[in-house]
């Protein structure tokens, strides 16, 4: 099973940030944290790297449930999506894959909560 969901899309970077935050809000997400990769690695270890944003996203209902029956699940906590320059040039959209991480976690009653999300990551990443 892979752990995530992607799809490249013919648009330019700043673009897929705002189709992919408008695609989540759709679904009941909202961002959370934002993290630009690029711009921390050259701060923080003066390298350089591809345009790379990774999203935290958040829908309150379905982390909420999650929360109430498992109190760690904060850990894998929120949805993370990566908008990513390939080295070719092209955007790449991802999500996680929360039946995937979830499988680490031994609670059967996240099954139907990561099964939602996955449903509406891939909607957000099959509309891009």
């Amino acid at each position: 099973m892979s752990y995530y969901i992607n799809k490249i899309i013919p648009t330019d970077f700043d673009s897929a940030i705002k189709r992919v935050t408008e695609n989540l809000k759709s679904e009941g997400f909202g961002i959370l944290t934002e993290i630009d990769v690029q711009e921390t690695l050259k701060k923080k270890i003066n390298v350089d790297f591809r345009r790379y944003i990774i999203l935290g996203a958040c829908n309150p209902p379905s982390a909420y449930k999650a929360l109430s029956n498992e109190p760690y699940i904060g850990l894998m906590l929120p949805c993370n999506i990566v908008v990513q320059e390939t080295v070719d040039g092209k955007i790449d959209v991802s999500a996680v894959d929360p039946q995937a991480s979830m499988q680490a976690v031994n609670n059967p009653a996240l099954a139907e909560i990561a099964e939602d999300i996955k449903t509406k990551l891939e909607r957000v990443i099959k509309s891009l």
